[in-house]
Parts: C-alpha cells; sequence; structure tokens
C-alpha cells in the first residue's frame, strides 16, 4: 500500500509518500519535474509515523538549522540510482559536490577507471525524496547550479538557506534545469 500526505513548505506545497518501510517519494507539488512519479493511483492519503518524522524534519529545515537526524526513509530503485542516493544522503548540511565527485567515488567503489557524470546526473535528476536526499546539494563541476527537478530558483534557496556561499555558482540560462 502506498500513502500521501501534503506538507506547506516556505518554498511551496509539498507532497509526501510513503510505503511499509519509510518514506519514498517527496516532491514540490508546482513547478517540479517528476511530482509524483511512479505513484501508484491508489495511494491512500495517511498519517504514518515516518510522515510526521518527515514533517518535523521539513519544520527545522525550514526555520534555517541542521535537523541532524532523517526521518525513515525508503529507496526504491536501481541499485545504481540507490546508490547515487545513499551518496547525496552523506553530503553534509551547508556543503556541495559535484556529479563528478559522485561519480569518481562510485568508480572507486566498483573497481572501474571511470564512470559518467551524466549517468550520474540522470540519477540525481530522478531523485524522488527532494531535500532529504539533497539533490540541491550537486553541482556541475564548472559551478553551475544545474540539475534541480524543483527548479533552479529553489535549488538556489535551499542552499542559501543552509548558509552556502553562492558566490562561486552560476545560474544557467537556459537548459533543462529551469
Amino acid at each position: 500500500m502506498i500513502y500521501t500526505s501534503r506538507y506547506e513548505s516556505p518554498l511551496g506545497g509539498i507532497l509526501l509518500a510513503g510505503d511499509q518501510e519509510g518514506l519514498t517519494g517527496l516532491w514540490f507539488t508546482e513547478g517540479s519535474r517528476y511530482v509524483g512519479q511512479g505513484l501508484a493511483r491508489d495511494a491512500v492519503l495517511r498519517e504514518t509515523e515516518y510522515f510526521d518524522q518527515t514533517k518535523k524534519w521539513l519544520d527545522i529545515y525550514f526555520s534555517g538549522r541542521n535537523p541532524g537526524f532523517l526521518p525513515k526513509i525508503h529507496l526504491v530503485g536501481s541499485d545504481f540510482r540507490n546508490r547515487v542516493g545513499e551518496i547525496m544522503c552523506e553530503i553534509p548540511y551547508g556543503k556541495t559536490v559535484t556529479y563528478r565527485w559522485i561519480a569518481d567515488k562510485i568508480a572507486r567503489e566498483r573497481g572501474l577507471a571511470g564512470m559518467s557524470a551524466q549517468a550520474v546526473g540522470g540519477a540525481v535528476g530522478h531523485n524522488p525524496i527532494c531535500i532529504i536526499v539533497p539533490c540541491h546539494r550537486v553541482v556541475g563541476t564548472n559551478g553551475s547550479l544545474t540539475g534541480y527537478g524543483g527548479g533552479i530558483l529553489r535549488k538556489k534557496a535551499l542552499l542559501e538557506l543552509e548558509g552556502v556561499d553562492l558566490s562561486r555558482y552560476t545560474i544557467p540560462k537556459k537548459g533543462t534545469a529551469l
């Protein structure tokens, strides 16, 4: 069974989804590319313990503080996408990494000579649990804030909320990240 709930954030409405194991989705409901992707049509509006944890986490986060814990999440996807999600969960609050950094980390773990940063970008871009699995903390090697399914202005706002110095980053003028 899939459950849903809603949360109102300072950056807009958020749809939460989960199953028996934990939170499986968190999307901004307006201006996001993949709202509810993979969500079953028979999902039931219902509160759960992990939705309560998630809302508490979001309340703390949007107050400008590091929540210091993760609600119970359930990454659902390929092994590769789940590993990218796990790595994103390791990015410290207020810090950023590049798609290339994640690709190099996975390549080392798998004993490969290299890995495509674009493949990582695809996995990051399809992250179904935004903010909590912090895909907004992943930036281009050239300093571009490219690649946020919730919109580039939200990515910028989330990084500012975390105290990231954005003076060394650029916002793309065109492309799919806008």
